[in-house]
């Protein structure tokens, strides 16, 4: 019988154990990465950046936040004043947002933090359709509106509901802060960073 080298033996296994576990770290680096959001999630749900500087009065733009349409508009004089007329006040469902679908600081007649911007997420709540913003209203509301071409719901110009229209609630306000007079973050707000 041959005679066994201990210290071989030792290097040997050793030496395939080093191997085997250093492979097995390579395995499973990429499966415990893999748990990790990637960075194409990460900034679907990142704060949104947007220059409202340049929106003129009655004018909207559409960003993009969480995958959603997010509403910008900046209101006129004369939206401010028919959104709290009280005849108008009569049409809508939830005047007075008792639903609660907004931030504390946009809870009040134009739910906003600055009455001259509206900051809405622009889905319709019946179906989830994506509403159409006319400026110069219809015929049966004398005043700018958005209006859901899917089952007709109509939302006035700070997203409340109008009565007798499928929708059942007013449109949701994102988390949102103004950075400085020309800089709007949404999705961040003194509450949520």
């Amino acid at each position: 019988m041959a005679e066994v080298n201990e210290p071989r033996r030792r290097f040997l296994i050793g030496a395939t154990s080093f191997v085997a576990g250093a492979g097995l770290v390579g395995v499973a680096t990429p499966f415990v990465q893999s748990w990790n959001p990637s960075a194409k999630a990460k900034a679907v749900g990142a704060p949104v950046r947007v220059d409202i500087s340049k929106i003129e009065p009655g004018a909207m733009i559409t960003v993009e936040w969480q995958g959603k349409p997010v509403w910008i508009i900046r209101r006129t004089g004369e939206n401010l004043k028919n959104l709290a007329l009280e005849e108008h006040r009569e049409e809508l469902r939830d005047p007075d947002s008792k639903f609660n679908q907004q931030p504390e600081y946009a809870k009040n007649t134009y739910r906003s933090i600055k009455e001259e911007f509206f900051v809405a997420v622009g889905i319709c709540t019946h179906l989830g359709c994506v509403p159409n913003y006319e400026p110069d209203g219809r015929a049966e509301v004398k005043h700018a509106l958005f209006f859901c071409p899917c089952h007709g719901s109509k939302f006035d110009l700070a997203g409340r509901v109008f009565k007798a229209v499928p929708a059942p609630t007013n449109l949701i306000i994102p988390p949102h802060q103004y950075l400085d007079n020309n800089v709007l973050e949404i999705g961040a707000d003194e509450q949520t960073s």
